[in-house]
């Protein structure tokens, strides 16, 4: 498999036997354009089918860990590839159920959508659809829509403010915002995620398969940890403060983490 990340921001897993074509290359150019990186999924191969596409997107969810999937319903020439995108699609959400999934589809209304519908597998799915004739503007901002983007800056509390823009969390003193230096790199983005979530919806829940394309190591759960233990300390450090289990990054036991305001 070739993967092709661009430009900076959120990975954006591109799953399309036709991403050369002229239409595919204005939605990557868009994203690109957008602050996105687009990561297309492409085997290698001269008879190359839906199954092995499956295949290589069920990799790349790995080791990719992207934001969100923009897929594609039909694969290759041959009959059985005809919805081989909604195979992929109940492979995905098996995989992570929160997974943003944006279905390319000349079913958008009607019938075959309740069959694409069907292969989310419950109303959980974070899944919709879009006319494969969509203009690019309207792809990258249905994708926005299903990722939950925040704005640019999030307080948290009166104690932080989160400015993704220019990657930095600051601690806010009498209105006077202070750098926090070492919140940087994965503690940086973990934050990132988890303010964007509350941003969202206060007291959402993140889950570990959103987080965990933050860590690194073998146990990705483990690391993911020490990782959430050091942002704490270094967010209470900025503030003279020693932030308990239940208090501003809590861990929902088996499920994820939340972030919640904290208390002045």
């Amino acid at each position: 498999m070739t993967s092709r990340s661009i430009g900076g921001g959120q990975k954006i897993l591109v799953v399309d036997d036709e991403h050369m074509s002229d239409l595919m290359r204005s939605v990557l150019r868009r994203l690109e354009a957008d602050g996105f990186r687009p990561v297309v999924v492409a085997p290698d191969g001269e008879h190359v089918t839906g199954d092995d596409y499956e295949t290589h997107t069920l990799f790349a969810l790995q080791a990719e860990r992207p934001s969100a999937v923009l897929l594609d319903v039909r694969f290759g020439e041959y009959d059985t590839d005809r919805f081989k995108g909604l195979s992929i699609l109940k492979k995905i959400v098996e995989h992570d159920s929160k997974m943003p999934v944006l279905m390319f589809t000349q079913y958008a209304q009607g019938p075959y959508r309740d069959t694409a519908v069907s292969a989310s597998l419950g109303a959980s799915a974070s899944v919709d659809f879009i006319d494969k004739l969509a203009s690019p503007e309207e792809v990258v901002l249905r994708l926005r829509r299903l990722i939950g983007s925040a704005p640019e800056t999030i307080k948290i509390g009166s104690l932080f403010e989160l400015d993704a823009d220019n990657a930095a969390v600051y601690a806010i003193d009498n209105g006077r915002r202070d750098l926090i230096r070492e919140i940087q790199g994965m503690k940086l983005d973990i934050l990132n995620e988890l303010a964007s979530a509350m941003y969202r919806s206060e007291g959402e829940l993140v889950p570990f398969s959103r987080l965990e394309r933050f860590s690194d190591g073998e146990d990705s759960r483990a690391s993911l940890r020490v990782r959430i233990r050091e942002l704490k300390v270094s967010l209470g450090r900025a503030v003279s403060r020693e932030f308990g289990a239940n208090e501003l990054i809590i861990n929902v036991r088996n499920r994820g983490y939340r972030l919640v305001n904290p208390t002045d």
